[in-house]
């Protein structure tokens, strides 16, 4: 028979190399470059996930698709109209039951930035909205690459900075040249303005991002609404338990 204190034992160094894996894969990311902006956003805030779904189908939907959604979809959830959605919304030329889609086909994206962009339906439950609104911000010129832009959070991606008019340009603020011979950027500087300001800029990327983490799962919107109701039948419950209980010991005691 295995004694306890052996198997109290295996627990316990299961539970340390749990840990120190969770240790090495934080102290990875942070090698990265991964200080990550907090997004704040607020799947209840229905105005922020109408402003992000007007804000991707402008700005990102070019690019990029959302195909595991369908334009119906996001009317029913964020409260629009089948007009408005179709007018607003769908620049694809689309029906209102079809899948969110790229305007652009995929062999002429492949030529543009070398490859097809990714599908960003799931970005969020990927990588984290945090991540999404960080990424957002962290561009800025770098006339070495092919598409002029570069991007502190995500370094080499083949994408430009989609929302250079709302932010401005940014420039790189370099830190001191490390043994590797690399310039690391320690902050940015806008050398154009552009036609938002700092804070309106940020609820942009806010938007932008509550949206897309709607988009990673549309079915979260009515769950949260229906946890309420449960979480009431439950309490609810355990009261009627309770009541029945002291009924049927009343004549015991």
């Amino acid at each position: 028979m295995t004694d306890f204190s052996d198997n109290t034992r295996g627990l316990l160094a299961r539970a340390a190399l749990f840990a120190a894996g969770l240790l090495l894969s934080a102290t990875a990311f942070a090698s990265e470059g991964g200080d990550l902006q907090q997004s704040g956003v607020d799947l209840n805030d229905k105005a922020s996930l109408q402003r992000g779904a007007a804000l991707f189908m402008n700005y990102c939907s070019g690019c990029h698709s959302l195909k595991y959604v369908r334009y119906a979809r996001i009317g029913e959830d964020l409260g629009l109209t089948e007009d408005q959605v179709m007018q607003n919304l769908n620049f694809s030329g689309g029906k209102i039951g079809d899948h969110v889609l790229s305007a652009m086909p995929p062999e002429l994206a492949k030529a543009a930035f070398g490859k097809a962009p990714p599908d960003l339906s799931l970005i969020a439950r990927v990588r984290g909205s945090d991540w999404i609104y960080t990424y957002l911000k962290s561009f800025y010129v770098d006339e070495s690459r092919p598409v002029g832009w570069n991007n502190t959070l995500f370094p080499n991606a083949s994408m430009p900075n989609p929302l250079w008019e709302l932010q401005g340009i940014q420039q790189p603020v370099y830190g001191k040249k490390t043994e590797a011979g690399e310039l690391p950027v320690e902050g940015f500087t806008i050398s154009q303005a552009g036609t938002q300001t700092p804070a309106q800029f940020d609820r942009t990327v806010r938007d932008i991002t509550a949206f897309l983490e709607y988009a990673g799962e549309p079915a979260a919107l009515k769950r949260q609404s229906v946890g309420v109701w449960a979480v009431l039948f439950l309490v609810f419950f355990a009261l009627m338990a309770w009541l029945l209980k002291q009924e049927y010991w009343r004549d015991v005691h």
